[in-house]
């Protein structure tokens, strides 16, 4: 065995080591740039007050944008999954999590078309955790179009993320 090589392929070992991980922060840094300008791209309609997606942080960084805080000031960009079937009075986005984050209109002063479900969204207010009380949520499976059983089956408040938003934009 020849030991004088010994330190040549321990370096080699630690050089190899290294680039799995630099190549992937450059994937990542690669991917944000990439995000940043297709959410700067976004263009669509806005409901409440006017937005732009400029700035928006994908809704998989809420936790981050939290921390510890009960609520933050946010604009985020993602999927709406649901929309209030009554009359658009508020829509849903998925957390990383697998949770349904509840998004309303700032004083009850706009509403989002009911078609919305499956489009890319800004929203742009203030992202909270709150305690929603038992009859909130058998008025929002009411909305929602659940039935009658599902609804009766609420029988507990649930502790949940969601958003009061002063401003909209579904793109296009």
């Amino acid at each position: 065995m020849n030991y004088a090589l010994l330190p040549a392929a321990g370096l080699l070992a630690v050089l190899a080591g290294c680039q799995p991980s630099a190549r992937s922060e450059a994937d990542e840094a690669a991917q944000a740039s990439s995000a940043s300008a297709t959410q700067a791209a976004l263009s669509g309609k806005t409901y409440g007050t006017p937005i732009s997606a400029a700035g928006a942080q994908p809704v998989a960084k809420l936790a981050n944008l939290l921390g510890s805080n009960d609520s933050a000031q946010v604009k985020l960009v993602g999927k709406a999954t649901a929309v209030c079937q009554a009359k658009g009075c508020w829509l849903t986005m998925q957390t990383p999590q697998g949770q349904s984050m509840r998004v309303r209109f700032k004083d009850y002063a706009f509403f989002v078309p009911k078609d919305i479900a499956g489009k890319t969204v800004v929203i742009n207010g203030w992202a909270h955790r709150e305690t929603v009380p038992v009859e909130d949520l058998r008025h929002y499976a009411q909305d929602a179009g659940k039935s009658a059983q599902e609804v009766a089956a609420i029988t507990q408040p649930e502790q949940q993320l969601n958003f009061e938003a002063d401003g909209v934009l579904v793109a296009e």
